[in-house]
């Protein structure tokens, strides 16, 4: 149970709401239980891979976050990177003043902010498992992982199963993937254990050179890399270079030619610095885009499906 407690406090608009509201909807988080009041989950902790339980309600200017084990500096920045609310956003809103597009949206969904993976580890093995696979299929699968190699940890009298961390999949099979993408999700664990795959890592490097470095990990390729980078690792202004499906969601928002090169997507994206990835976000969450918008379409390297 958890037993541990502290609080977050958000700097600029947020609404717990809202999260909420995006979480029930996540394909990756839909198995959660919900009672409409708190977020509970378990997960991995990247300062030493073990599990942890976490209850986050509403609090007054920000969350209430209870978990299993004494939160240290570690955990409370993991809390609060999953929540965006490590990041100070007072200026996000005052982007709809040059662009009132965005600003329908921030209207629409106040307060909402990214909600990330809880850890670029878990993010890049949900961007293998669902490639060339349905969202669902995918769910399931990546369920099933967790319920033969991670931990339970029990929240509010519920079981809640943990990812599992790098070294449990180290040399780990019957995945229930293809051959390739098991070797994929082996790699993965190698490079996370090596430093490559934590938030500390990706968000030292410049947006385009994590992208790079991501692009290079097995079964990795541009919109997984994205994935990683921003809804793994939270980095709040980043903005992938090809996504077709973000490109489709812009044209039809702001009228953009059908030939439009990504140049053009990448012209439009530099007025929403430096929050190019709370923008993109809030597009795919509200009625230009859909939900399910972490199906990579990658062909990486190797991948002749």
């Amino acid at each position: 149970m958890p037993t541990h407690g502290f609080t977050i406090t958000a700097e600029g608009p947020f609404d717990f709401a809202e999260t909420l509201r995006f979480v029930e909807d996540w394909p990756a988080t839909t198995a959660l239980p919900s009672d409409g009041r708190a977020l509970r989950f378990a997960y991995c902790a990247e300062s030493d891979w073990r599990p942890v339980g976490v209850r986050v309600t509403a609090a007054p200017g920000g969350v209430s976050v209870a978990t299993t084990r004494a939160a240290g500096p570690g955990i409370r920045g993991e809390v609060a990177r999953i929540l965006s609310l490590d990041v100070d956003g007072a200026g996000f809103a005052e982007l709809s003043e040059a662009d009132p597009v965005l600003g329908d949206l921030q209207r629409l969904r106040p307060g909402l902010r990214p909600v990330c993976f809880w850890s670029p580890w878990e993010a890049a093995c949900w961007a293998v498992i669902v490639q060339r696979s349905s969202m669902l299929v995918a769910a399931r699968i990546k369920q099933r992982i967790a319920e033969r190699y991670g931990a339970r940890v029990e929240v509010d009298g519920q079981p809640y199963t943990a990812f599992p961390p790098p070294v449990s999949l180290l040399d780990a099979g019957g995945l229930g993937l293809p051959t390739q993408k098991e070797e994929w999700v082996r790699g993965l664990a190698r490079a996370a254990l090596d430093g490559l795959l934590t938030t500390e890592h990706l968000r030292s490097l410049a947006p385009e050179e994590a992208l790079a470095e991501l692009r290079g990990l097995p079964g990795v390729g541009p919109f997984s890399a994205g994935l990683i980078l921003i809804r793994g690792a939270g980095a709040p202004d980043a903005f992938p270079g090809d996504e077709p499906r973000l490109f489709a969601i812009l044209r039809e928002a702001y009228g953009l030619a059908e030939d439009a090169p990504p140049s053009a997507y990448r012209r439009l994206a530099d007025s929403w610095r430096p929050y190019r990835s709370w923008a993109s976000f809030l597009f795919r969450a509200t009625a230009y885009g859909v939900m399910n918008d972490d199906e990579p379409r990658d062909r990486p390297p190797g991948d002749g499906s």
